[in-house]
């Protein structure tokens, strides 16, 4: 589970309904949350914690898009949706649209590398919902390692600078 470079040790908090770790990155307190919900649910446990837009910007989402290739990255802050239903969850939990983002490309590429995005219903849940093959874990794991970074740079450096170095 994602946090174990930094010593997270997730404990379920049943009031939040999601799984929770207190760390620290480069000696600041940080809060992980992992929503045990479906996805379109994701907010109700942030509604719970971020009470105001001062705290929604130290806020950083971590979700999949099918609009970026697989394997790849983007910080963004203050967009919207895009139509992620989980991401719409989020921003009617916390009523802001003025939080920090790392959009995961879980889209198929052409032998080019044109991103392919799946078309229909099914076809979007097959590669939300599929297994991976071996080399896409390998993929995955070398992005968990830059997304880690990120996230560092943006606790210790601020989202500026995140973007700089990881966009």
């Amino acid at each position: 589970m994602f946090g174990k470079s930094v010593g997270a040790e997730w404990k379920e908090d049943k009031k939040l309904n999601a799984f929770v770790a207190k760390v620290k990155i480069r000696k600041i307190p940080v809060t992980l949350i992992l929503p045990n919900t479906f996805m379109n649910k994701s907010g109700n446990c942030l509604k719970q914690i971020i009470g105001s837009q001062k705290a929604a910007e130290k806020l950083m989402v971590i979700y999949d898009d099918l609009d970026l290739p697989f394997g790849t990255s983007k910080i963004s802050f203050n967009k919207s949706s895009g139509g992620h239903k989980g991401l719409e969850s989020v921003i009617k939990g916390i009523k802001t649209e003025k939080f920090a983002r790392i959009r995961v490309g879980i889209s198929p590429t052409t032998g080019t590398g044109k991103i392919r995005k799946p078309q229909g219903e099914e076809a979007v849940t097959k590669i939300i919902l599929g297994k991976y093959k071996s080399e896409e874990i390998l993929q995955l794991k070398k992005l968990s390692k830059k997304i880690e970074k990120a996230l560092e740079t943006f606790v210790s450096d601020g989202l500026e600078k995140a973007m700089t170095n990881f966009n």
